[in-house]
């Protein structure tokens, strides 16, 4: 029997806000499939904006669905991906001048970036501590 060494809540807390990023991601490709399908001028385009996006949010729901799981795999492309989000959050508040929606992605990303550095989330991804699986099975 193998046992699994689950991660803190912090890391939980990161999985469920990628979670969220994730489900936002699936929004707007079905959004875009929809128009698409509605009449947009070219459709074609319409589709292929989907399916990149689509590629996008599967990778970001994968991160989400790691970190739930206590994958410590999962941790690095979830900080890159709060770090790519920032640069969104950046162009929104500063070419844009959307200062008010800049601000709130870059607290909203900057957040499980935050969940992710805390100690108990770093002993966890270095399987140091309480969070070791030296004595497991798998």
């Amino acid at each position: 029997m193998t046992s699994r060494v689950a991660s803190p809540t912090v890391v939980r807390a990161a999985g469920a806000l990628v979670a969220l990023q994730g489900l936002a991601g699936v929004v707007f490709v079905v959004a875009l499939v929809v128009r698409a399908l509605t009449g947009a001028p070219e459709p074609g385009k319409v589709f292929g904006e989907a399916g990149y996006f689509a590629v996008l949010t599967a990778g970001v729901v994968a991160t989400a669905v790691g970190l739930l799981l206590s994958k410590r795999w999962a941790r690095t492309p979830a900080v890159v991906i709060q770090l790519l989000l920032l640069g969104v959050a950046w162009y929104a508040f500063g070419p844009s001048h959307q200062y008010l929606y800049g601000a709130l992605v870059a607290i909203y990303c900057a957040s499980p970036l935050v969940l992710l550095f805390t100690a108990p989330a770093k002993d966890w991804a270095m399987g140091i501590g309480e969070y070791s699986d030296a004595g497991a099975d798998d």
